[in-house]
């Protein structure tokens, strides 16, 4: 089946206060792509984070409930959690010479915080592993788990201006996009796809998969292709839907949506690799679990709006481990 981890996407009405913030922190470069490969599967996408719900609530901490649990859904040593996670930025489509919100440095800065002993947000995720039994809740030292990472997770930035993006990519087109990144940064082979998570950030003013009106702010999934099973988001431009989407903060400050979406994505790629394999709860994914938790937290390179993640050690929703 195919899982959606949908996050809330409020405020769809709001009028656009779109500010640009800056350059780009690498320029544009152009390149030719394969054609693209379809998904290869039948499953929902995992890891929606879904379009109504929690505009309004502050952030706080969840009662505790043992049906929030997460545990193991394969006992299979990949494609359950990725162990040293990278993250690759596709900015998708000539249309990003045309970035209002100033989402491309935004990201980038985002990513090459979320490391070291400053980064008390991605250390949640630690406790979770692969290599263990099905129905395992508790890692216990044994299996390979996440490591925080010790340098910026950012793997690579790809500003892919050959062509414009879809007006309204089709799923099969998002997956296509994260089989020509997979090709452009060289992985070419399973074994550095085990820890690399695409994500195709779509330019303002498009639609990937009927964003905003299919129900999600955004999803992750996995994509066969040449190069090996492939995990990729779906990232729409947030804030083209005005301040306070897809957030739980109601501050005005428009790149927080973008913020908290991409960091559940993050996160639930983390932790449930090739959907639905890893690890899921009775509220579904780390991030979905959360979905009415939100935090500014201060990395080393800024202060980003943060999503809440479920701590099967907590037995609650944080934003620090």
């Amino acid at each position: 089946m195919r899982i959606v981890s949908s996050k809330s996407l409020a405020s769809l009405t709001a009028v656009l206060a779109l500010t640009a913030l800056g350059t780009t922190a690498l320029a544009p470069g152009a390149e030719a792509r394969p054609a693209p490969v379809a998904q290869g599967h039948g499953h929902a996408h995992a890891g929606v984070k879904s379009i109504n719900g929690a505009k309004g609530l502050r952030a706080r901490t969840a009662p505790t409930d043992a049906a929030n649990t997460l545990s193991v859904q394969s006992s299979g040593s990949q494609g359950v959690v990725s162990p040293n996670p990278q993250v690759y930025l596709v900015f998708w489509g000539s249309q990003w010479s045309n970035d209002p919100a100033g989402v491309a440095p935004d990201m980038q800065s985002m990513f090459n915080g979320l490391y070291g002993g400053q980064d008390t947000w991605g250390t949640i995720l630690d406790q979770y592993c692969e290599g263990v039994a099905t129905g395992t809740t508790d890692c216990a030292g044994n299996g390979t788990p996440v490591s925080h990472p010790t340098s910026s997770p950012l793997a690579g930035v790809w500003f892919d201006n050959a062509a414009p993006a879809p007006d309204s990519a089709a799923a099969s087109d998002l997956a296509g996009e994260a089989a020509s990144a997979a090709a452009h940064f060289g992985n070419t082979t399973q074994a550095p796809n085990l820890n690399a998570q695409y994500v195709i950030l779509s330019p303002t003013g498009t639609h990937p998969d009927g964003f905003p009106d299919s129900g999600f702010c955004a999803w992750h999934d996995q994509t066969s292709s040449p190069y090996g099973t492939l995990a990729y988001t779906n990232m729409p431009y947030i804030p083209d839907s005005g301040a306070g989407a897809c957030t739980t903060f109601t501050d005005g400050r428009l790149l927080s949506g973008i913020e908290s979406t991409e960091t559940h994505e993050y996160a639930e790629t983390v932790t449930d690799f090739w959907p639905s394999t890893g690890w899921n709860g009775g509220g579904g994914e780390i991030g979905d679990e959360c979905q009415n938790m939100d935090a500014y937290v201060t990395l080393s390179t800024g202060t980003f709006d943060l999503q809440g993640l479920w701590s099967n050690a907590a037995d609650a929703c944080v934003t620090q481990g």
